[in-house]
């Protein structure tokens, strides 16, 4: 890159084409050409244009100067990387991470949602909103990074502002949906600009007179066990984890604690737990039967859900998590499923294929025994 003026005008050209190609991330390394991640797959020639520019570090130190104020600057110091949203215009907000790499300075954009979907639009059961009518309680949505996470806990946080007079409080870092207040009163809080961390925003939330909390990530232990105690003291709450079943994320809760508190936690949880939704975007698999312009998304979503009844308030108070799935298994009148049942669905409607279903399947004999019964 030889015309340091064209810098900014550079950065609104890859963001405004990223938008254009619907893709999901951007990738600015030094020394790296721009590359962009569309349908799930990192490519390069999304920028034909720009195929033979390598970004520079002189055009890194241009973008920071675009999109981090005094704040995050110290914190990307300090930590040698640091969160943040972006807005390119009105209509188009991004989500980044600034990151330090061999003493250069390497940049994520992922593009954010305009408008909230609806549960539907994502894959899942609407019934599920339903959460949203409860007054207590801890709700996680889990998965690996870049399932969605975020945005299927927007979309049960809009549907309360749309349907309840309460104090919605979010806990974020960056803020990624901006909610206007509707029905509820919301007000969103972002970690490294309107206060330092997480727990210490939990701390300050819970003499904020709040009727629901969204907490978008439980990274340690002392923001789980303030997560906890404001489920336990009458708020609602919602968090997100990574783990990939529903067993794995109360094991996640329970874990961060120390061997010597781990039996308080495990009752603690068991009783203040509500509902567990656990996700996976997979590669949806082409249908020669349907036109390929009607398959819009070229991912599909995979889900868990476990709903906190008697018989599984036990097993997560007496630390009998294995059974955890057996349970699950035998309750879908109560709304819930297993991810071998969603990937069995998937696989049987031709959506994923079976080498998909079973690379993610928990017991791929289950599985198989699945689909076929549903297929008899």
């Amino acid at each position: 890159m030889t015309n340091p003026n064209s810098i900014n005008d550079l950065l609104a050209k890859v963001l405004q084409r990223a938008v254009s190609l619907q893709a999901s991330d951007v990738h600015a390394s030094p020394g790296e050409p721009i590359h962009c991640r569309v349908d799930g797959r990192l490519q390069q020639e999304a920028f034909p244009e720009l195929a033979e520019l390598r970004f520079t570090e002189t055009a890194a130190q241009t973008f920071l100067a675009e999109i981090l104020n005094t704040t995050q600057r110290e914190q990307l110091t300090e930590r040698g990387s640091v969160d943040g949203a972006y807005s390119l215009d009105e209509q188009n907000r991004f989500r980044f991470n600034v990151y330090r790499r061999n003493g250069q300075t390497c940049f994520a954009f992922r593009l954010l949602a305009n408008e909230v979907p609806r549960l539907s639009e994502l894959g899942l059961d609407e019934r599920l909103y339903e959460l949203c009518e409860l007054t207590d309680g801890l709700i996680l949505v889990a998965g690996p990074t870049g399932s969605g996470k975020s945005t299927t806990i927007a979309s049960l946080i809009d549907q309360i502002n749309k349907t309840r007079s309460s104090h919605i409080i979010t806990i974020e870092d960056p803020i990624e949906f901006v909610h206007r207040s509707d029905q509820a009163l919301v007000n969103q809080r972002q970690v490294g600009t309107d206060v330092k961390t997480f727990n210490q925003a939990l701390l300050d939330a819970v003499r904020q007179d709040p009727d629901v909390i969204l907490v978008g990530e439980l990274r340690d232990l002392d923001t789980i066990r303030t997560a906890v105690t404001a489920a336990e003291t009458g708020h609602l709450v919602f968090a997100s984890v990574h783990a990939g079943d529903c067993k794995t994320a109360v094991e996640r809760l329970i874990s961060a604690f120390p061997p010597t508190e781990q039996d308080l936690a495990q009752r603690l949880i068991a009783t203040v737990m509500r509902t567990v939704i656990v996700q996976h975007l997979l590669p949806r698999q082409k249908n020669p039967n349907i036109n390929e312009a009607d398959q819009k998304s070229t991912r599909v979503l995979a889900s868990e859900v476990m709903h906190v009844n008697a018989g599984i308030s036990n097993l997560i108070a007496g630390a009998n998590l294995n059974q955890i799935a057996s349970i699950i298994q035998t309750s879908g009148e109560e709304g819930m499923w297993t991810l071998d049942d969603s990937l069995a669905r998937l696989w049987r409607s031709r959506q994923i294929s079976e080498k998909t279903a079973m690379s993610l399947a928990r017991n791929p004999e289950i599985l198989a025994q699945i689909s076929r019964r549903s297929r008899a």
